[in-house]
């Protein structure tokens, strides 16, 4: 369709706008974005930027705005056209524009009627330099009549019958939308069945009794106006093939012969669309709807194909129960037959709907906007397609171009306009309307014919921060007619560049692929045309990139635990990095347990809901690096469910079940324990296990149990709540499978045999009345059996049996349903006596003096009477032979287990007369002893000596006392004296040896040197040897005459306070000493002491003055020799 154009204009007022205007190149021509400053220079013919829908339809009941906005310099003046004449804008009250715009306002609410002003309606944008024109817009108010009136007869219909109930919806503009509805406003339902199609009637495949109702009812709602109109309700009355009959039979004689049809089933019958074939006609780009509905019964199922290809993927939807085939965005390809089959178990009908895809006008190329200098030429193309071919034709500034001004410098040539050394009376705005029956485009071009020198519109020195090893784009936005050059220098007083490490774009910008750190630097761009040439300098730095040098790693965690993911990174150290935590994409929860660090983030006590993808995410102003990891939180299984017995036989039952969640930690294996609620409810025992693949098991059964089994779950985590249990089974009884184990006959008194056993459980005794046959014979001599059947114990005692014979013995389980397999024998024995001979022949051979080896000869084994324990050898300690005093007899007991006939007694005492005697042992207690072996042991060194005490200190002597050794250990020889003195540097001196008589206690030590200090060693010995040694200290007392002074410096009293002091620190410290020495610390004394623990292997030094010269002593003797 062809827009009339119209002619005159209306003078407006407009004030001045803010407009950004972009200039587009085609061929020679600019496609720069003009900036205010520039745009307040230039001038610009007028462009539409807003205009209302080519089809707009409005409310009556509101003010209807026609929109039309343009742009332009000189800001452009605005006219209207209605019906292809001018619409004089001033003559109706009811109409204004809005100031500097074109948009009208048509006031309704104050009296106007939208229907007087229907209508075509175009506006016109014009300025010096040219028209545009907008599309025409069709005002249409919208309508919602009233439904006419109509007398609706009841429908009484047949069960089994199709059945349409139309709605024919009054015309409304635009159509209204229609549903079913009862009278509670509640919709009807819809099925396969019953559904609407898409012309609003209600549709019944086949009706039945229950779709007998009064109030169907079709409402048309009109969404323009917001109004919803009813149609009057509907009555179905449906009738059954029995109540019709009883009908027909009371109105007919017996002599007519009539009888209803029952409900028979009917092959398929389309009821929409009607006939075998339709066509369907489609605009490209809309939805196809195609639609099928048949009557049968059984209700027939719809399916769609298309002949001889397939329907579309990803475009087709089968919509209301399969009945409506829907095809979205359709295209010329999607033309052809679409075949609707409808099938039911009686046959099948089908409909072919031939479809034809047409086409309004479509853009192939639009034409665009022309800036071109002085003598430059160009061209607009518009060029469109459609179903059918669209016709193109031109007009300028709005009047077909056949009768439009004059200009040499165009030519029109078909779907283009060729310009050839153009000036600038040549401006104008042209428009391209390509159109055919289905529709129009209508496209405004410009022809802006301007000289100007070059001009750089990026601002000066702009800073550009690029990331290393990322393009760098430096802008030198331009404009200028004729289109200016553009070059590029690095620096100053740089070369141009050019190569291959540079792309040079159309609109001016430098890009410099991969940007290193010595791409820093200034750069120069240069523009210059004929009219003249401008230069701009801009700057590029080049940062270091931003690294995450430690990413989030993959984490497992248990249910309630801690987690943490690291993010450390590296940057560019002018710039300030901010970082952010993702999950799953989206912001981190708002939980307080969800920490962020600098450098990490921390989820306290997970749970479920954690799992997910975490992401760490760096932005710099130039920059953004991320990295992901995954959270897997696990936890024990969910216990499973749905537990079912199923293939129940006597002796086993199927046990299948659904296994519950295993979050996120698959499952190992499955466990299954049952409970028996006939003899122990409450209590669960393990059953059997199965792979956590695994959700059915076939398991095994006893007789006589009531069962129920439950399942538990199991993964790396642990188990899972049990489940709850399977429903109870009682299986049959039958004779018991098994016997009792750990049978045994032992006898408590000589002459009884204790026959014991393990009891069969509850559930092993496979039905009621559980006992047991208890048997037994004496081994080789009895060839019957004695038996006795005894309730559900386990003991029984054989009385009056000779002394320990062996006894074979069985116990056989029963119940009321019979026997269980015949059990097997063991062997026991009656009861023990005690052992009736001693060992005889008992020998001691002393090893040493601690040791010694005892022998004995056997008893014979019928002397036994029982089972052989082992020997038991008494021994004690009658007297030690160093000493008279006798104390406490206590005896000593060592076993031999078996049949030994030796042993070896150690732990003896030294020097002591020993006696022992040897036993038999048996079960029942111990025979008689042996005779009473009497053994001595020899000698051994003493013990130390009880103690050693140093007292009566002279200038020169010194008064020892000691005890005798506690244990001799035989006939002490003598005592061994050992002293050496120690200087100020606690180094020991010469060492001295004394040799005491053994029946000395005491001795004096004479000719020692004043103030020393002595160290001793002090020990026993016996024949055999030497004992261990005891070590005291002491010193002698200072000269007579610095004794004197210092009595005389002690009567005065501030040396007695001073002496005071000192004894308090002394004392102070002593206690220090003690402390240290009794929990191993060593002071400088002791030390020396460890160092020459044992004078016999220190070698004596050379005289060096220290200690001075040895003197001859003597000793006193507390004892005569």
């Amino acid at each position: 369709m062809q827009p009339k154009i119209m002619m005159k204009k209306k003078s407006i007022s407009a004030s001045k706008a803010s407009l950004v205007l972009f200039l587009c190149q085609m061929i020679s021509a600019l496609d720069v974005p003009l900036d205010s400053k520039l745009l307040e220079e230039l001038s610009q013919p007028p462009t539409i930027t807003q205009q209302s829908p080519k089809d707009y339809i409005v409310d009556p009941r509101e003010n209807i705005v026609i929109q039309c906005e343009a742009k332009g310099k000189p800001p452009p003046s605005f006219s209207w056209t209605r019906n292809g004449t001018h619409f004089d804008i001033d003559k109706d009250a009811q109409v204004t524009m809005k100031p500097n715009s074109g948009t009208l306002v048509i006031n309704i609410m104050n009296g106007g009627k939208a229907e007087a002003y229907e209508g075509v309606y175009q506006c016109t944008a014009r300025n010096e330099r040219g028209a545009a024109i907008s599309n025409n817009i069709v005002i249409r108010p919208s309508r919602s009549p009233l439904w006419t009136k109509e007398k609706l007869e009841p429908n009484q219909v047949r069960e089994g019958d199709s059945l349409v109930l139309h709605c024919r919806p009054p015309v409304g503009l635009p159509p209204p939308i229609i549903f079913w509805m009862d009278n509670a406003f509640q919709r009807l339902p819809q099925s396969e069945r019953v559904s609407q199609g898409l012309n609003g009637d209600l549709y019944f495949s086949n009706v039945q009794p229950e779709d007998t109702r009064e109030d169907y009812i079709c409402y048309a709602r009109f969404n323009h106006t917001q109004t919803i109109q009813q149609k009057q309700p509907i009555s179905v009355k449906v009738f059954s093939m029995d109540s019709l009959n009883d009908t027909i039979a009371a109105n007919l004689s017996d002599t007519d012969i009539y009888g209803a049809r029952p409900v028979t089933e009917r092959q398929p019958v389309l009821l929409t669309p009607t006939g075998s074939t339709s066509t369907k006609v489609e605009l490209r780009g809309n939805v196809l709807l195609l639609e099928c509905i048949a009557a049968g019964l059984p209700t027939p199922v719809i399916r769609w194909i298309k002949e001889g290809g397939e329907l579309p993927a990803n475009r087709t939807f089968f919509e209301n129960f399969k009945k409506t085939l829907k095809i979205i965005d359709v295209s010329e390809a999607d033309s052809g037959n679409y075949k609707c089959i409808a099938r039911n178990t009686l046959g099948s009908a089908h409909h072919v709907i031939s479809v034809t895809v047409k086409a309004a006008p479509y853009w192939i190329t639009a034409p665009r906007n022309l800036v071109l200098s002085p003598g430059e030429d160009g061209t607009l193309i518009c060029r469109a397609n459609g179903n059918p071919k669209p016709s193109i034709s031109w007009l300028a500034n709005g009047v077909p171009i056949a009768i439009a001004p004059e200009d040499p410098s165009r030519k029109v040539d078909g779907d283009t306009i060729i310009f050839s050394q153009v000036q600038e009376r040549s401006s104008a705005v042209y428009q391209c309307n390509a159109s055919n029956e289905y529709g129009y485009l209508l496209a405004n071009a410009f022809v802006n014919v301007l000289a100007e020198p070059p001009r750089i519109l990026t601002p000066a020195n702009k800073l550009y921060q690029v990331i290393a090893d990322s393009p760098a784009l430096l802008d030198c936005a331009y404009f200028g007619s004729p289109k200016p050059e553009i070059e590029w220098f690095k620096g100053v007083k740089g070369s141009i560049l050019r190569g291959s490490e540079y792309i040079f774009h159309d609109n001016g910008t430098l890009e410099i692929p991969v940007a290193q750190k010595d791409s820093t630097g200034a750069y120069t761009c240069v523009a210059r045309n004929k009219l003249g040439k401008i230069q701009n300098e801009v700057q590029l730095e080049i940062k270091d990139p931003t690294v995450i040098i430690k990413q989030p790693e993959y984490k497992v965690i248990q249910r309630y635990g801690q987690v943490s993911f690291e993010c450390i990174i590296k940057h560019d150290s002018t710039l300030l990095p901010t970082v952010i935590w993702l999950k799953d994409n989206d912001e981190l929860p708002d939980d307080e347990r969800f920490l962020v660090g600098k450098d990490n983030l921390t989820i306290m006590n997970v749970t479920d809901k954690d799992d997910g993808t975490y992401t760490c995410i760096v932005n710099t102003t130039l920059d953004s690096v991320s990295a992901s990891a995954v959270l897997t939180v696990v936890a024990r299984p969910n216990p499973p469910f749905d537990l079912e017995l199923t293939g129940q036989l006597e002796r086993s039952v199927e046990l299948s079940w659904i296994p519950g969640d295993e979050n996120n930690s698959p499952i190992t294996n499955f466990v299954i324990e049952y409970e028996d609620g006939l003899h122990e409810p409450g209590v669960w025992h393990y059953q059997t296990e199965v792979p956590g693949t695994q959700t059915t098991v076939q398991l095994k059964l006893s007789p006589y149990v009531n069962y129920s089994f439950r399942v538990i779950a199991v993964n790396e985590i642990g188990r899972s709540q049990p489940s709850e249990p399977s429903e109870q089974y009682l299986t049959k009884s039958a004779n018991p499978d098994e016997n009792p184990s750990n049978v045994q006959g032992i006898g408590s008194e000589p002459d009884n045999l204790v026959i014991t056993w393990e009891s069969l459980k509850g559930f092993q005794s496979n039905g009621p009345g559980l006992q047991y046959k208890v048997s037994w014979r004496q081994k080789d001599v009895d060839d019957e059996w004695t038996s006795v059947i005894v309730a559900n114990v386990s003991k029984y005692i054989v009385s009056g049996t000779p002394t320990f014979v062996p006894y074979e013995i069985k116990v056989q389980a029963l119940n009321d349903l019979g026997y269980a397999p015949e059990p097997s024998e063991v062997i026991g024995h009656s009861g023990e006596d005690l052992p009736m001979v001693a060992p005889g022949n008992v020998q001691v051979h002393v090893i040493n003096s601690t040791l010694a080896k005892v022998h004995w000869d056997p008893v014979p084994l019928k002397t036994v009477r029982g089972h052989l324990q082992g020997y038991k050898v008494y021994y004690w300690k009658v007297q030690s032979l160093s000493r008279r005093s006798r104390r406490h007899v206590e005896k000593k007991i060592l076993t031999f287990r078996g049949n030994k006939t030796f042993g070896m007694l150690p732990g003896l005492e030294p020097y002591s007369t020993y006696k022992l005697n040897v036993r038999v042992a048996n079960g029942k207690g111990e025979g008689p002893a042996s005779p009473d072996k009497v053994f001595r042991t020899p000698e051994g060194v003493p013990s130390s000596p009880s103690f050693l005490k140093i007292t009566n200190p002279t200038l020169d002597s010194l008064t020892l006392e000691w005890g005798s050794p506690t244990h001799p250990n035989g006939v002490l020889t003598s005592y061994i004296l050992k002293f050496q003195p120690i200087n100020n540097t606690h180094e020991l001196g010469p060492l001295v040896e004394i040799r005491i008589p053994a029946n000395e206690s005491s001795l004096i030590l004479k000719n020692l040197n004043y103030s020393t200090r002595y160290k001793f060693y002090f020990n026993a010995q016996t024949s055999v040897g030497s004992g261990n040694q005891i070590t005291e200290e002491a010193v002698t007392i200072m000269d007579e005459a610095m004794a004197s002074r210092q009595v005389d410096i002690a009567t005065q009293g501030w040396f007695i306070g001073l002496m005071c002091a000192v004894a308090l620190l002394i004392l102070i410290l002593l206690i220090v000493c003690f402390i240290r020495r009794n929990k191993g610390g060593k002071y400088p004394v002791k030390e020396k002491e460890d160092a020459h623990a044992d004078p016999e292997i220190q070698p004596m030094k050379e005289d060096d003055g220290t200690f001075g010269e040895y003197r001859l002593f003597s000793f006193v003797s507390s004892a005569p020799f």
